[in-house]
């Protein structure tokens, strides 16, 4: 067994005010048996960067180190590949030269008395006087196998042996807070050492890491801009719902998520909430890969004079594969290899744009009239499986010729006949529309991955606002369990989708209650507060209300009956008279004639209606 990286972490929090000095340098003197009181030939910078590789070097792959110690820069922990012979050298031959023995560049001793001399330049620190006995050993034994049994004592002693530590310096240098730490923090282990995939959730990936590639979005905070003070998005790893109200910022929540993908908006950018004194907007997010979240947040800050949102740092993840459906049947596509977005028009994805998209009319018949049939094939299995229930499959017919047209139309074949996908229903060109721009994507990535030698991505995103839009109920009930399905018909190798859909149809919300997984899924919803008037986003518990008219009158959608609003109203004047002791005849007679114009005669209100109208001397 190994220290886990929870007990290293509450370990490396001990570590940030003291000097980087004492856990490099100190140390690598230590375990080399620098003499007290005599200089003999000692490599010191040889032996530090030796330490620094075998302590500090979390990522294999960088040339940095990573120290948690003191830093000069605020939240900057990595040192680049010649800190020994740079900054650390300065370090030793001039603040902590007072406790040496160095009159060449190859001879170095300890002083008699350097122990003093230490504790002087400790007691410089208003933070800590001494140094963290126990975090250190943490730290620094990280990757020794132990026993399970094993204390924190056993650490500390392991530690105490192998830097040759003396009761001096323990006396002198060291705080004795062995027990104090194992109140705080229980010993915990895990089967495998502390590795840089640990240590990804905890710490700033180095200046020299590739961005991590196919990342999705992990969380999205929004602080005076739009319509709120502060809205905060966790979504989870799979599927993830929006709904709410009109004009609360379902839509604003989309563009965003967007612009945190690629750092473009595609029309103007998101605009600040009240006044420019007022407030300081800003638009952070960090994107996750592999189930590892990007714990550095990238923070947007907004320019009033230049209208611009304004990054630090970038994420150090890359989003994969996205395809955004827009509520104005536009569309947006994420290139992850080239690094570029494409924003298309409705009329864009039918009728192509030069040198971009071949757009869906010319492509279908293309695809179509491949021997292959890749990939009309994957469009086919994806049509079938997001096809109307009360159509059947959407199967494509013959091209044919339009008589103000000099190009071959794809057709749809209904059952009165084949019918020109130019002239389908709203709601079927939106859904093949939907079906050609995600086909077309993943079919333009993996071309351009076999052009330039890339593995294609595992892992997709796919943004639809409003998914419901033009579609009818029973399509409503069956689109979105279709959708994540999808996943596996465009390719074996697209291990991952996750989904940001808003939506006001409880039949959407419905549709998902036998796929719905607590672990990748959730669902928000969007309110107005009642004090201030703004926005307010909460993660609501998805649960199952089985008939659509529950859900309608659930807190999702805060309706008091699944009926008109006059039937409503009507309901609520005939229940306030029911709990009165004397009800006036004239105002039952009165509700019973709004009744009958408001309620069908199978209504479930009718017994309790009647019965009460009866006992009360009405008669009806």
């Amino acid at each position: 067994m190994y220290l886990s990286i929870d007990y290293v972490w509450a370990a490396m929090d001990k570590l940030r005010p003291i000097h980087p000095f004492f856990g490099i340098t100190f140390l690598s003197c230590k375990k080399n048996d620098l003499p007290i009181g005599e200089q003999i030939e000692y490599q010191m910078d040889a032996s530090n960067k030796s330490f620094l590789d075998g302590i500090h070097r979390l990522d294999s792959e960088s040339k940095f180190y990573y120290q948690p110690y003191k830093s000069n820069s605020k939240d900057v922990y990595w040192v680049r590949h010649d800190y020994a012979s740079s900054g650390l050298q300065a370090i030793n031959t001039q603040t902590f030269m007072g406790a040496f023995l160095h009159t060449s560049t190859k001879t170095w001793g300890w002083k008699s008395n350097y122990v003093l001399a230490l504790k002087a330049l400790l007691k410089h620190n208003k933070k800590s006087s001494k140094l963290p006995l126990s975090a250190m050993a943490i730290w620094v034994l990280r990757e020794e196998k132990r026993n399970e049994r094993d204390s924190l004592k056993e650490v500390v002693d392991r530690f105490l042996s192998m830097f040759h530590i003396s009761q001096e310096e323990r006396e002198y240098l060291f705080s004795d807070d062995v027990v104090a730490f194992s109140k705080k923090h229980s010993i915990s282990f895990q089967e495998s050492p502390v590795s840089w995939e640990d240590f990804r959730t905890h710490v700033k990936f180095p200046p020299d890491a590739a961005p991590v590639r196919g990342a999705a979005l992990s969380c999205l905070e929004l602080e005076n801009v739009g319509p709120a003070e502060r809205l905060y998005l966790e979504p989870s790893s799979r599927l993830n719902m929006v709904t709410g109200d009109n004009g609360l910022g379902k839509s604003f929540i989309m563009e965003c998520a967007w612009w945190a993908f690629t750092g473009k908006w595609i029309d103007s950018p998101a605009m600040p909430f009240g006044r420019r004194d007022e407030n300081k907007p800003r638009i952070s997010f960090a994107l996750a890969s592999n189930g590892n979240s990007d714990t550095a947040k990238t923070t947007a800050h907004f320019d009033f004079k230049t209208r611009e949102w304004s990054c630090g740092k970038s994420s150090s993840s890359t989003p994969g594969l996205i395809v955004y459906a827009r509520v104005d049947g536009s569309y947006a596509v994420w290139e992850p290899i080239r690094q570029e977005s494409y924003c298309f028009s409705r009329t864009d994805v039918w009728e192509g744009v030069n040198g971009k998209i071949e757009g869906l009319i010319r492509d279908w018949v293309k695809w179509q009239s491949t021997p292959e049939k890749y990939p009309f094939k994957e469009m086919l299995n994806v049509l079938k499986k997001v096809s109307p229930p009360d159509m059947g499959e959407l199967q494509p017919g013959y091209p044919m010729r339009m008589f103000d047209d000099t190009r071959e139309i794809p057709t749809i074949i209904h059952p009165y006949g084949s019918v020109p996908i130019t002239h389908v229903s709203a709601g079927i060109r939106r859904i093949v529309a939907l079906a050609y721009l995600m086909v077309w994507a993943w079919h333009e990535h993996t071309v351009l991955a076999d052009i330039t030698g890339n593995t294609p991505e595992r892992r997709m995103v796919i943004l639809i606002d409003e998914l419901e839009a033009h579609l009818h109920p029973k399509w409503q009930r069956a689109i979105l369990p279709a959708l994540i399905e999808v996943q596996s018909m465009l390719s074996e190798s697209l291990e991952s989708t996750q989904f940001l859909i808003s939506t006001h149809s409880p039949l959407v919300l419905a549709s998902v209650e036998t796929v719905f997984n607590e672990q990748s899924d959730k669902l928000f919803g969007v309110y107005a507060n009642d004090k201030t008037g703004c926005a307010e986003l909460r993660n609501i518990d998805f649960i199952k209300y089985g008939r659509i008219d529950s859900w309608l009158t659930s807190d999702i959608f805060e309706l008091q009956q699944a009926r008109s609003r006059e039937a409503e109203d009507a309901i609520s004047e005939a229940k306030r008279l029911q709990i009165e002791k004397k009800p006036i005849l004239a105002d039952i007679f009165s509700t019973h004639l709004q009744l009958l114009r408001c309620l069908s005669e199978t209504d479930t209100f009718w017994p309790r209606w009647l019965y009460f109208a009866e006992s009360n001397g009405v008669d009806i």
